[in-house]
């Protein structure tokens, strides 16, 4: 098996497993790393995944990794953008949190607030929904490419 394959396959395997596990509230999810309990394993697990899911569709698709056509480049510059959202996740959530378990509260200043929870909820979501829209974009435009060459 070449280098891409296993690069895929370890990436589909932790997108899948992390899923699972963020979709039956795994308690995995909430055990802590540190004995006083501000930082859970669910941090770095979900971390996992928000850079897992981009790289799976990256190493899955070629076109996206050496794009060929106009709307490929562009769709691979946005994976690669998710892709280092991904990893720079844990980063700005903290940043925006002020911890590590991404709590908010009601405070009226922005780090650990009401409008740093918003912010990274559209982050989380963000990552996730993109890389979606990005290999569905794809998908779609390998449709009307084999219509156009069928109707020649």
């Amino acid at each position: 098996m070449n280098n891409r394959k296993t690069y895929f396959l370890s990436a589909l395997l932790l997108t899948i497993s992390v899923i699972v596990l963020l979709f039956t509230g795994s308690p995995l999810l909430t055990t802590s790393l540190t004995s006083d309990g501000s930082v859970p394993l669910g941090t770095f697990i979900t971390w996992a995944g928000m850079i897992s899911l981009p790289l799976t569709i990256y190493w899955g698709i070629k076109e996206l990794r050496k794009p060929s056509s106009k709307l490929n480049r562009v769709l691979s510059e946005l994976l690669k953008i998710i892709i280092l959202l991904g990893i720079l996740w844990v980063p700005i959530s903290y940043l925006l949190a002020g911890n590590l378990s991404f709590t908010f509260s009601e405070k009226e200043t922005f780090q650990g607030g009401q409008a740093a929870m918003r912010w990274f909820w559209r982050l989380s979501y963000g990552i996730g929904i993109s890389a979606v829209l990005i290999v569905t974009t794809f998908w779609i435009s390998l449709l009307f490419k084999k219509r156009k060459n069928t109707t020649h």
